[in-house]
């Protein structure tokens, strides 16, 4: 599952499921703001069961999916996949693209630079 990556509309079903806990094809459907067929978000379900991100339960005649993954880990996995693809391996790099493509504000980058900092302190401690 970690090696698999998401397409972009398997992303939206699955931020869907994220922001709701469970969803019918229909439900997903509704929740998604891209307008898709309902045959559509049933294959990009089954693919994403196939994947092994979600999982479905019988519900009457329809089944209800639920993620089979928390969205903390898709996100450390496509975050480790972007480094490693687009930055060579350079978290530096990453967040120097990140601060030259933004407007951070003055606040923003105090933000950054105290998370920055409690996080070199923990790692003085190890």
């Amino acid at each position: 599952m970690e090696a698999t990556t998401l397409g972009e509309r398997e992303l939206d079903v699955m931020t869907a499921l994220w922001a709701s806990g469970s969803g019918t094809v229909t439900e997903v459907r509704d929740a998604l703001d891209t307008p898709l067929a309902y045959t559509t978000v049933l294959t990009i379900l089954r693919n994403l069961e196939a994947k092994g991100y979600v999982r479905h339960e019988e519900e009457g005649r329809a089944h209800r999916y639920f993620p089979r993954i928390k969205q903390k880990a898709a996100q450390r996995n496509a975050l480790r996949r972007l480094v490693d693809t687009l930055f060579t391996g350079s978290p530096e790099a990453l967040l120097a693209q990140l601060v030259d493509e933004h407007d951070l504000t003055a606040d923003d980058l105090r933000r950054i630079a105290r998370k920055l900092g409690s996080r070199g302190a923990k790692e003085g401690e190890r």
